[in-house]
């Protein structure tokens, strides 16, 4: 992933989490996380984050189901809501998708606060995937166990922020185009690094696999992203690829398609 950052190197350090209140929902939206990333923001909860270089993971419990519906559900997360997600007048809606159809996540942003204390507020949500007990799947599944799975999604939504952080603001912009100016690394077909590699592997085995550290203390779940080095997904190099200055895969307008992604 070094090959796209001119500084030639990633860091990455993690915080301690918490668990939010209220019992497990059984249907989590988009519209539902964004509303809560407003309300923790409006709590104070996230106060001390560098925002402008942190993600927030939302990890969903075992058997909730994931959508990309940008309305509110009536849910458990929803009653604990204490206001609207942002106004969504004019924005394009993505084609619904949902965790039991091969959705394991998806990263985004919104803006909260007002005036000068505006802040743009990243966060990335993923499915506890597994095989559940009557035989029906959620998420993707590929690894023995489902912790693994819950790493290679957050390893492919953290890589994605990295690459295309304000991917949320391109799709409210749809058709303007003005949109091309929030994009980061897309294909033509509006496929960010970590979705590209999910479209064309045929097992998933290919390119979700664990790997070794780099000091060689075990093994961690991955997933393979797009090398701009190999024209296509790249495991594991011994050396980085080198930064080749602006990515050039980058979509244009209409190759974002219309505002639209694909989530994984």
């Amino acid at each position: 992933m070094v090959q796209y950052f001119a500084s030639g190197k990633i860091t990455s350090t993690f915080k301690p989490s918490q668990v939010l209140s209220g019992p497990p929902p059984q249907v989590v939206s988009q519209g539902d996380i964004e509303n809560l990333v407003l309300q923790l923001f409006k709590a104070g909860t996230l106060n001390g984050s560098d925002f402008t270089s942190t993600v927030f993971n939302f990890m969903l419990p075992s058997g909730t189901i994931l959508n990309t519906d940008p309305a509110p559900t009536n849910g458990a997360i929803a009653a604990h809501l204490e206001k609207p997600a942002e106004a969504r007048k004019g924005v394009p809606t993505e084609d619904e998708e949902d965790s039991t159809n091969g959705l394991g996540g998806y990263h985004g942003s919104v803006h909260a606060g007002s005036g000068t204390n505006t802040q743009t507020v990243y966060y990335a949500v993923g499915v506890y995937s597994e095989t559940l007990p009557d035989g029906t799947v959620n998420g993707i599944p590929v690894f023995d166990q489902p912790f693994k799975n819950v790493v290679a999604t957050f390893y492919h939504e953290l890589n994605e922020a990295r690459t295309d952080a304000d991917v949320e603001d391109a799709i409210r912009a749809g058709n303007d185009p003005s949109a091309t100016k929030f994009l980061g690394w897309t294909s033509k077909q509006g496929e960010e690094c970590g979705d590209f590699p999910v479209a064309e592997a045929n097992p998933l085995s290919q390119v979700f696999q664990e790997v070794q550290l780099t000091d060689n203390s075990g093994t961690v779940p991955v997933q393979f992203q797009y090398s701009d080095a190999v024209h296509g997904p790249e495991g594991p190099r011994t050396t980085a690829d080198p930064f080749a200055g602006q990515p050039h895969a980058k979509s244009a307008g209409a190759g974002h398609g219309g505002g639209k992604r694909k989530h994984s």
